[in-house]
């Protein structure tokens, strides 16, 4: 079960661009309360609890209960807009968490048992298509992550969504094809592809044997080629 984070906020007496830089010169970040067909409401909070949360990580993947005044509810952030320079956060909308408790999430998926994949061994590369999942699940039911065993797959095995398990109440936003999450591709061996490519190609002939394997002109081999010895002299005329 996801644990329930509370925090306190104060109401924003109103809204634009002014109001929230006034919020943040007194150390708080503006915020937004919107969704499950109400008002949004317009709170701050202080900035060193929001940043102590912030810095845990999986901030939009974690259930806030917001204490405003008299009420409490409870929240999933959607969108958090960060400083560039100082990388803290400077507005952050959440989205209420319905009667269903049924809520849209980013899940990140982990690759374990790289070193019992054969393909791997080979020389093989995992490809990541996908480094997290999109699902519905229940607020109180938020899994950490998806594992994803990588024992035994060799080179071009494909690793799909109907591969992994899912707890009760979670299923994919995408439901309508097998998605992949990943592949193990082969690695390129260039070396040995120029090597053969080499060893089939047409043999050259020895420099030296360039005159003898040219044609003479008119078709008759050269007399060397041929190998006749030189004709006898003839013999002198008796006197």
């Amino acid at each position: 079960m996801s644990e329930i984070i509370e925090i306190k906020a104060t109401a924003r007496p109103r809204a634009g661009k002014g109001a929230a830089r006034q919020a943040r010169r007194e150390g708080n970040v503006p915020a937004v309360i919107y969704g499950d067909n109400q008002p949004a409401e317009i709170i701050a909070i202080n900035g060193n609890d929001l940043w102590k949360q912030f810095i845990k990580g999986h901030f939009t993947s974690s259930v806030f209960e917001i204490a405003v005044e008299d009420k409490r509810i409870r929240v999933i952030p959607r969108d958090v807009q960060v400083d560039p320079v100082k990388d803290h956060p400077i507005h952050v909308d959440f989205l209420r968490i319905g009667k269903d408790g049924i809520i849209r999430v980013s899940v990140p998926i982990r690759f374990t048992n790289h070193a019992l994949s054969p393909g791997l061994k080979r020389g093989g590369v995992l490809n990541i298509v996908r480094h997290d999942v999109e699902i519905f699940c229940p607020y109180d039911r938020i899994p950490a992550f998806f594992e994803v065993n990588l024992d035994g797959l060799e080179i071009g095995r494909s690793i799909h969504i109907s591969t992994v398990a899912m707890p009760d109440g979670v299923k994919p936003v995408i439901s309508n094809r097998d998605f992949t999450l990943a592949t193990i591709a082969g690695a390129k061996k260039e070396d040995e592809e120029a090597a053969s490519a080499g060893a089939e190609g047409p043999a050259a002939a020895p420099a030296g044997d360039a005159k003898a394997a040219a044609p003479a002109k008119g078709g008759a081999a050269p007399a060397a080629a041929a190998g006749k010895a030189a004709p006898a002299a003839k013999p002198a005329a008796k006197k």
